[in-house]
């Protein structure tokens, strides 16, 4: 079962979940206790919890409280994450019990560092200090025209999932639609085939 507040320490111009994450805090939902969530979760005989829809190191303290209860009824833990958070937070998130993250690694350092005003390296970091720590990680990227579809990027990606986290860490490329404030036209299934081969190859 999945939960999300509201808000993202990155600011991607064409942010797929921009109504979620750029909306303001009095138009959300109610807060709901970790208590009640691992409840929600329970009746709904889900598997495990998640934390996602923004970016989820934004409700950090919510997913410490979150994560000891859901452990305490079997359940598992993860998160969909930009990975962009300190190493003392994801230390913090392993000892609650994270159990696995999905990884947002949205392009090259130049890329990064012009559209999200982010270190890409950090990011990298924060996936071999999870793998080191046997957090289960999956890398996903957003194949986007003009920014990070080119095949030195893919490659580049490919390449370091392989000799960072290990040949068996699962890469997922997915398709963008114009969204928020981009309107590069939607990714072609052409590019997103090719980037599957890029990633088989490596």
């Amino acid at each position: 079962l999945t939960a999300g507040s509201w808000s993202c320490n990155f600011g991607c111009p064409w942010c797929q979940n921009w109504r979620i994450s750029k909306v303001l805090p009095s138009d959300m939902g109610e807060y709901v206790s970790p208590e009640v969530f691992i409840a929600l979760v329970w009746d709904a005989g889900c598997q495990g919890t998640s934390i996602s829809f923004n970016e989820p190191t934004l409700s950090l303290e919510w997913s410490l409280d979150v994560f000891p209860l859901a452990r305490e009824k079997g359940l598992y833990n993860t998160y969909v994450t930009n990975g962009y958070m300190t190493p003392e937070a994801l230390d913090l998130l392993i000892e609650a019990g994270l159990d696995a993250m999905n990884v947002d690694v949205k392009g090259n350092a130049e890329a990064v560092k012009k559209y999200c005003a982010a270190d890409v390296e950090k990011v990298w970091r924060n996936c071999q200090a999870a793998r080191e720590a046997r957090v289960w990680v999956e890398i996903t990227t957003l194949v986007i025209p003009t920014v990070n579809d080119d095949e030195g990027t893919l490659r580049g990606i490919a390449r370091r999932i392989r000799d960072e986290l290990g040949p068996e860490t699962p890469w997922h490329v997915s398709g963008y639609y114009p969204a928020y404030k981009f309107t590069a036209p939607p990714t072609p299934v052409r590019t997103l085939e090719r980037a599957h081969d890029i990633g088989v190859k490596e």
